[in-house]
């Protein structure tokens, strides 16, 4: 077949004769004429439209552009004719792109009458279709009918580069199924049969006619810029936050926000311009490729081209969205223009399909094809979306987050694709949305925005890096930025040819992206010959100014002037945009709303998605059933069946208070989680699904089922173990009344959540607002014994509303029968005193409050009002403040989430150390350097490194774990081996098991079953095989408080020997950070995700903490490369090569490299899924050993491929079919697998053969235990002191419960009632294990995950780690401990001697340390943060109902008293603060505190009464009085603390055993650190 006649049968498949074609086209041919015919063929208003569910399909073009206009619009290429043509031809491929079968309302024949009958600009004035139609049919059934090897051939041509994206979509309605490798005779005939069943031209057509008939209106928004600019913060240089910075600006802060009212703004950041002004048009249709090195402004770009306007200081120019201005587009279109940003955050635990329909059931259009229904609209499209971006397999899959297992990171950043598709917008930005995917499925992600855009009429842009040839050409336009220059926005075709033509060398193994980019990179780019860098325009404002003055610029600017008087002159396009918004719009949408749904449905829709995370969540769920229900028992049990008397009072209150506190203060912990998930909060309202008020009211709706049903199961076990009164009335009361107060409360922390920047200032503000609560509810204090400057915070309180209600709920409905124990004066025979009637006679009184002389029954209402002043009344009223209060806080949290919209700005600013002398020597060697370095003038010097020539060879490799049902095979059967100084490429699609086989090589698995040799030297591999290797994985896990210079140290002193000297090891590292181009962030902050070095910088520091090491066995890297630009990754490779010149040996699995990069690899190893080799071989020069391997086996590679990109493609690793059948089978049947067996054997024989003689014995690390703990420690001081809001927020609580309980009991006096307030003072001592625990745990969790990277290169031992976490917390431990103690002690007003003094303080330290050790051992013990916060509640009710205060000692149960009570540490500390503030404190009571009762006639008050008061402790304050006798309960605070089992001589044995705690737990720390790693993979 001759190229001529195969230019006429593709580029004209409507004129020429389909069987002039034969199979075996030569793909060497030339398809520029081609090409050239096709863009006139169709225009995009014929295009069939597979996605017209979605989005609507623009206008035609008879409606884009008026008849005068048609020669211009044909002579440039405008609207995507090229791209739209090649979709209508796609008949090549149709019957080949396999698939499901089409839904029936879509698969009916487009009618002769339809608008496809006649074709505009095709030359001629109207061209029937009937003839065309007829060919198209022959022209499909010939590509069914042709072999694998000719489909694959053709598939190369201009043509097949669209086929493929149109077999994107094909999977358009089967069920989800994995993707198997190995398939019978009977699963390929059965796939063929599927095929040639499916015709998506069909599907296309009819979807088109259906459009049209049912009126739908289309959305086309083209952009126009006039002079865009951005200006941003700079121009400051922030030094690292510390502790005592935190401290200061604490109280800095408001001082300087009142300041700045006047307009004074010391600290204000300086204007700096991050994007010039530029111009241009993009219209709808097309793609821009937006292409620039790190920090050249894409992002920037990027966001204000798709008026994501946040964050910068001012974006200045004109921004036009058909026609329509950037202000009106925010107000009422801002879901029509959207930006994807670079990270992947989503809800772990939803599903894949959750994740998409949830978006879906937001952007449901109201007008759709007749018959759709929204269930049916919704299934259809997340089907094709799934098949479209290949994840159908992973539908039922959670999407799973760093820490939570789910689908993989390619399969994660499609989900972030199809959500973002979901969002039904005519303009989307995507900010380098192919970082960690395969070469093809990065292509195939191309190709699909590529058919989007077409048959959408959507206007993209993208950023990307390293982006092959063929995704390169997928786009109209290209952009290019230098340094915030635009150079060049023009046609992608030449673009390559203008940098070629302003004097720079074409370099023609460069892919054309890095060629673009590169130009703009001083040390990268190369002068054509003749030319300098004074001839060439070379710096960005001369490249800029020549761009400007170029025939190209000149062009974009009449094309832009053309299409803003075209929109400014035809209100088509404007209102026909506008109505097919309005159209879009739900029932009950304002017309001015940017929303598709009514507020009503998006509240409905959150409110199932969170119910579903909820109840999806089993582990939570069954614990947090668990938790309610086993408290509830303990305490109920500690409480069981109080009596209805005097001595049941008082505890019957507390029970009453524990159980409504419980519950109301558990919401609290939510609100982490909630604080957690605002990046997915603000990204789904920036795709306008819903407002965020609707989330506001959602959440709290999603919450009703579970803590309704939750605080259920509570209350009926506390509420009828406690004895509380037993009627239906009086419990459904009590659950009203909790379960109201519980959401209230939530409410008010939700508040608190959305109006706080993050969760250390909402904890600060928490600790307060919560103490205050607790004490005044008025269970402690009653409202009138309050100070009278502080007493209005108990009407202020909702606590208080919920308690009185259920107080006088219970006390009402009761009457208070006198104790014997509670009559006073009375009988006691152990001390001679008898005599007194055993019942309340006429002269005994009941010492309960309220109580009358001779009053044997006090009713519990009376009760209540003398002691509280509480009254039944006050319940219904009670109950509606509580509403009010739970609206208040609703409308506060709408409010806020609207308005403050706190979390959503980002600011990713790299704080710096602050530079002392070393540091500004080291970092002003590095700026001199860095010009000579990148030009490659200077070569890091590698004669140090220590390489031992020694073999890694594996065999037999099979890997499994277990999964519910049995066991999943990861790897299989898996061969290969690593010489000394060679580099390994290891590739495969997303999910073939890429990094799996590198943690298994690498021995870093922890769960599954692993088989096979692996073999280092011929030997299997020791205790010191982790140590000798480097291993950079996949996930930048890095201590963030540290800089890039100290991490980089941190790893070269642990794990470089220790005889080297220190000064050496500063000097690679210098060097390392040379190499990786970080020599401006050598003392940033690592940071995190949105805080500290970006993406790629973190990358490059994962890279720099393995070279560092200088790993004398094995070097892994696992994708090394991804998220860099092309001139960095080909630095970072470059120098691998330059280690494995040096002897090292290096396996690395690498993502889209392009051919230049993938030449500098001398093997491969290539996996299919399932894990199973399908090649490992040489490369060879030019690929040539490895093109040779795949044409010899079938898939014949085209001469202008990329190997790496299409032997990815050949083995099915992207969406299409494999080419040439079953790799896996071909590669255990070659000659070259039984090679790589043989060489195996040969290098273990070798290895065998030249056995070093071992010296000594071989350490685990490489350092010993003092320099590790030298080194550790330091580093983790170092990061305490950096966490400034972690420990500035534990202080300041401290500070704040000691100075609510130091202004509430200020200078108590001697009374009875300061008495009882004293031990309530001493109480609040019992909650800073609470506070302690709730932030110790996530830092130590936090952290572990750090040790656990580190732990694996053995680089310290968990021991080390226990410790230095211990230690590094204790002075900030003495610190609060200071604090909260001098606050409370002094103001409460406790003995002032030092012995009391120095006692009470030396327990509130031993409390603190107590409490730092308790939450470590616990986290070390917890598999994670949310495990661990589950034993909190446990622990601390546990500790808080036996230490002998809320229930005395007399009063526990015996099961309880006998071993609980002694086993509780708290007992220990109430017991030694308690007899330390009250030992010989005299009492003396007021006159309201006084129990008065008449002496028998003839007697005194002396008389009759004095023996048994100076018997327990009393006394008569009025001994001679005859008439009404006035008894103290207490003369001195010992007779208040005897009676509960404490004595002021066991002071000592009391700090002695809370001490031993002290060491229990740090015992259990060590222990469960070393063997429990947490660190399943």
């Amino acid at each position: 077949m001759s190229g001529a006649a195969n230019e006429i049968t593709l580029g004209a498949p409507f004129t020429a004769n389909p069987e002039n074609a034969t199979p075996g086209t030569d793909p060497d041919v030339d398809h520029t004429v081609a090409e050239t015919e096709q863009d006139a063929a169709v225009s995009p208003a014929e295009q069939p439209n597979p996605i017209q569910l979605l989005c609507q399909p623009a206008a035609t073009d008879n409606d884009a552009i008026p008849a005068g206009d048609a020669a211009k619009h044909e002579s440039s290429p405008k609207w995507g004719d090229r791209r739209s043509s090649e979709v209508a031809e796609d008949g090549a491929e149709v019957a080949n792109s396999g698939g499901p079968a089409a839904p029936e309302h879509l698969g009916q024949q487009a009618s002769a009458s339809s608008s496809m009958d006649f074709v505009a600009d095709l030359g001629g004035p109207g061209v029937s279709v009937l003839r065309g139609k007829e060919e198209f049919a022959a022209l499909e059934r010939r590509f069914s009918n042709m072999s694998q090897s000719s489909s694959v051939l053709e598939r190369r041509t201009s043509i097949q580069r669209i086929t493929s994206r149109v077999s994107q979509i094909s999977g358009y309605g089967g069920k989800p199924e994995r993707v198997i490798t190995q398939q019978s005779a009977a699963d390929v005939e059965k796939a063929k049969a599927e095929k040639e069943e499916f015709n998506l031209a069909d599907v296309l057509r009819s979807g088109k006619e259906k459009q049209d008939r049912a009126g739908i209106k289309h959305k086309a928004v083209g952009v126009a810029w006039d002079e865009l600019e951005v200006i941003g913060a700079g121009g400051l240089k922030i030094n690292i936050r510390n502790f005592s910075s935190a401290i200061i600006e604490q109280f800095m802060m408001p001082v300087l926000s009142v300041l700045g009212l006047v307009g004074y703004k010391p600290f204000a950041s300086k204007p700096r311009m991050i994007l010039r002004k530029s111009s241009g048009v993009l219209r709808p249709g097309e793609m821009c490729l937006v292409l620039g090195r790190p920090g050249a402004g894409c992002s920037t770009f990027l966001k204000s081209i798709a008026n994501q306007r946040e964050g910068f200081m001012e974006v200045n120019g004109d921004v036009t969205y058909a026609g329509v201005g950037w202000k009106e587009m925010v107000k009422l279109y801002s879901g029509e223009v959207v930006y994807n940003m670079e990270d992947d955050d989503h809800l772990p635990t939803l599903t894949v399909a959750q994740t998409v329909r949830f978006a879906l059931s937001l952007k449901t259009p109201r007008k759709r094809i007749p018959g759709v229904s929204p269930k049916q609209f919704q299934n259809e499209v997340l089907e094709m979306l799934l098949s479209m971006l290949n994840i159908k397999h992973t539908a039922n899959t959670v999407v799973g987050n760093a820490f939570i297992r789910g689908v993989s990171g390619g399969e994660r950043k499609r989900v972030s694709i199809a959500e973002m598709f979901c969002s039904g917008a005519a303009l989307g930005s995507w900010d380098n949305s192919t970082r960690g995917l395969d070469a093809s499925t990065a292509l195939d992600y191309a190709k699909s925005l590529r058919l989007l855009t077409d048959i959408m009429q959507q206007t993209t842009f993208v950023s990307l890096y390293q982006a092959g040839e063929g995704i390169y050409q997928q786009f109209d336009k290209v952009l290019v930025l230098n340094e915030s220059h635009v150079v060049y926005f023009g046609p992608s075709t030449e673009a390559r040819q203008y940098m070629v033509g302003l004097g720079y060398k074409d370099l023609p193994r460069q892919t054309s992206a890095d060629y673009l980019s590169g130009c703009t990179d001083p040390n990268e780019r190369q002068f054509a010959d003749g030319k300098d860098v004074d001839s060439v325009p070379s710096t960005p404002e001369r490249m800029e100014e020549a761009y400007r003055q170029s025939d190209i610029y000149r062009r974009m600017m009449v094309e832009k002037a053309e299409y803003k008087k075209h929109m400014a002159e035809d209100e088509r396009h404007r209102e026909e945009f506008r109505q097919a918004v309005h159209e879009q719009k739900q029932k009950g949408v304002r017309t001015k709303s940017p929303y598709t749904a009514p507020f009503i449905s998006q509240v409905w829709a959150i409110t199932k998605r969170q119910t579903i995370l909820k109840f999806q969540d089993k582990f939570g769920i069954y614990t947090g059933y668990g938790t309610s229900i086993v408290i509830a028992l303990i305490v109920g049990s500690v409480y069981f069946r109080l009596p209805e008397s005097a001595s049941g009072a008082f505890t019957r209150g507390g029970l009453l208070f524990l159980g409504l506190l419980f519950n109301a203060l558990t919401s609290f912990s939510e609100l982490p989680g909630q604080m957690m998930g605002r990046p997915i909060l603000y990204r789904q309202v920036g795709y306008r699904f819903y407002r965020p008020s609707a989330f506001a009211v959602a959440a709290v709706a999603a919450d009703v089922p579970f803590n309704a049903s939750n605080i259920l199961f509570f209350s009926i076990i506390l509420y009828f173990m406690g004895g509380l009164y037993s009627s239906a009335g009086a419990y459904f009361m009590f659950y009203l009344f909790v379960f109201t107060t519980f959401m209230v409360m939530a409410g008010f922390f939700r508040t608190l959540g959305v109006a706080t920047k993050d969760y250390n200032v909402a904890a600060r503000l928490a600790s307060v607002l919560i103490s205050l609560m607790v004490t005044y509810t008025g269970y402690l204090i009653p409202v009138f014994a309050m100070k009278r400057w502080l007493f209005w915070i108990f009407y202020l309180n909702p606590l208080s509303y919920g308690y009185e209600a259920i107080f006088a709920n219970e006390f009402s409905r009761i009457n208070l029968t006198c104790d014997s124990a509670y009559i006073i004066p009375r009988n006691i025979p152990s001390a001679g005193i008898t005599g007194f009637p055993d019942t309340v006679g006429p002269n005994q009184v009941c010492g309960l409050t309220s109580a009358q002389a001779g009053q044997s029954v006090i009713s519990g209402t009376q009760y209540m009002n003398a002691a509280f002043e509480y009254s039944k009344s006050h319940i219904w009223r009670n109950y509606g403040i509580l509403l009010g209060f739970f609206v208040f806080f609703m409308v506060l949290q709408m409010l806020f989430i609207e308005l403050l919209q706190q979390g959503q700005k980002h600011f990713s600013i790299v704080v710096f150390k602050k530079e002392d002398k070393e540091l500004k020597k080291l970092n002003e060697r590095l700026s001199e350097r860095k010009e000579a370095f990148r030009a490659g003038k200077l070569d890091q010097d590698l004669s140090g490194l220590k390489m031992k020539p020694q073999p890694f060879t594996w065999e037999h490799l099979n890997y499994s774990v277990p999964v519910k049902g049995g066991q999943k095979q990861l790897l299989n059967d898996v061969f290969g081996y690593v010489k000394p100084g060679t580099l390994t490429a290891l590739m495969g699609a997303s999910g073939a098991g890429k990094t799996t086989l590198l943690d298994v090589l690498a021995d870093r698995k922890s769960i599954g079953v692993v088989s096979g040799d692996i073999l280092m030297n011929g030997k299997r591999i020791d205790r010191d095989f982790q140590r000798g290797c480097g291993y950079a994985e996949q996930l930048d896990v890095h201590e963030w408080t540290a800089t890039v210079r100290e991490a980089l140290r941190f790893s070269a002193y642990l794990r470089q020997p220790q005889e080297v000297p220190v000064t050496e090891k500063d000097d690679y590292v210098e060097d390392i950070i040379e190499l990786l181009e970080l020599q401006d962030l050598a003392d940033g902050m690592i940071g995190f995700p949105g805080f500290g070095l970006s993406v790629e910088a973190r990358k490059r520091v994962t890279i720099g903490v393995e070279l560092a090491a200088k790993p004398e066995l094995l070097l892994f890297l696992d994708e090394p490369t991804s998220g860099l630009d092309g001139q960095s990754a080909y630095n970072i490779v470059r120098f691998l090569r330059k280690l494995t010149a040096a002897g090292q040996k290096i396996l690395c699995t690498i993502h889209q490299p392009n051919a230049l990069l993938f030449q500098s690899f001398d093997r491969l190893l290539l996996l299919q899924r399932g894990g199973e080799c399908v090649y490992f071989d040489d490369i060879g020069p030019d690929s040539r050993v490895l093109i040779d391997y795949l044409e010899r086996n079938g898939a014949k590679v085209p001469h202008d491929a990329n190997p790496a990109e299409f032997m990815l493609e050949a083995i099915g690793a992207g969406s299409r079919k494999r080419i040439g059948g079953d790799w896996g089978e071909k590669w255990r049947n070659s000659p070259q697998f039984v090679e790589v067996k043989v060489e195996i054997n040969r290098l273990k024989q070798e290895a065998v053969a030249n056995q070093e003689q071992l010296v000594g014995k071989r350490s685990e690390y490489a350092t010993a235990f003092m320099f590790q703990f030298k080194t550790v420690l330091g580093r983790t001081n170092s990061a305490l002191w950096r966490n400034a809001d972690y420990q500035w927020t534990r202080l300041f609580a401290h500070i704040a419960i000691a100075l609510v309980v130091g202004l509430t009991f200020l200078r108590l006096d001697d009374s009875l009632q300061s008495l009882q307030y004293r031990v309530f003072a001493v109480f609040f001592a019992t909650i800073l294990p609470a506070l302690i625990l709730a932030q110790i745990e996530p830092q130590y969790i936090t952290s572990r995950m750090t040790f656990n990277r580190e732990a694996s290169s053995k680089m310290y031992s968990s021991t080390i780690f226990a410790l230095t976490q211990m230690l590094a917390e204790m002075p900030y431990s003495v610190g609060c401990a200071v604090a909260f103690f001098l606050l409370l002690y002094y103001m409460v007003g406790f003995p002032t001697a030092a012995t009391r003094a120095g006692y009470f303080f030396a327990m509130v330290l031993v409390t603190e340390l107590y409490s730092v050790t308790l939450g470590q051992a616990l986290a070390a013990l917890s598999p994670s943060i949310i495990v661990a916060a589950l034993f909190n509640p446990f622990l601390l009710v546990l500790f808080s109902v036996f230490c002998g205060v809320t229930a005395p000692y007399p009063d526990l149960p015996y099961f309880w008293r006998s071993w609980m009570y002694w086993l509780d540490p708290f007992t220990w500390l109430v017991k030694g603060l308690v007899t330390t503030c009250l030992h010989d404190v005299p009492v003396v009571c007021q006159t309201n505190e006084f129990l008065l009762f008449p002496p028998p006639s003839g007697q005194t008050c002396g008389q009759y009464a004095n023996g048994f008061a100076n018997a327990i402790g009393a006394y008569i304050n009025n001994p001679n009085a005859t008439d009404m006798c006035e008894y103290c309960q207490y003369s001195v605070g010992d007779s208040f603390y005897s009676r509960l089992n404490m004595n002021y001589s066991q002071r000592g044995e009391s700090i002695g055993i809370f001490v031993a705690f002290l060491i229990f737990n740090i015992f259990v720390l060590l222990v469960a650190a070393g063997f429990l790693k947490w660190s399943k993979r």
